[in-house]
């Protein structure tokens, strides 16, 4: 069966499904956003980073990373745009771009994220940014 065959909803392609992460977290969708995550995920947000540290299981991730932006910051989006697969590797090249609440700034920052993509759903992730550009944007 080829990919053409299979459909986006369910395939467990890993392009497909961080694809799906994607636009799930876009849409604020975090139902959809957890189904994309393995049960013993782990979500690692880089060392300077505001909501820095590993998270653990679906609901872990979006109670401590994506409800926490939602908070902090208006419009939080992830808007990937470069998709490089190396089997159950994904690198994602992507951009950020929020406002920040508390301070009213902008951010728009290039990011990059690794996936770890095995059964259908993503067991790991790790966040590359440059997080003084995130600090900057929550600085009066």
């Amino acid at each position: 069966m080829t990919s053409q065959n299979v459909d986006f909803a369910t395939s467990a392609a890993p392009a497909d499904v961080v694809r799906r992460q994607y636009l799930a977290s876009a849409a604020g969708d975090l139902r959809a956003l957890r189904a994309t995550l393995a049960p013993d995920v782990e979500w690692t947000e880089m060392a300077g980073f505001p909501l820095a540290g590993t998270y653990r299981t679906p609901e872990g991730v979006t109670s401590n990373v994506m409800e926490k932006l939602a908070d902090e910051w208006d419009d939080w989006t992830a808007h990937d745009d470069t998709y490089v697969v190396d089997g159950e590797n994904v690198v994602v090249l992507a951009r950020y771009t929020a406002r920040n609440k508390a301070t009213g700034k902008p951010l728009d920052v290039r990011v990059a994220h690794h996936f770890t993509v095995r059964g259908g759903k993503i067991v790991r992730f790790e966040q590359y940014v440059d997080t003084a550009e995130v600090r900057d944007a929550m600085r009066p």
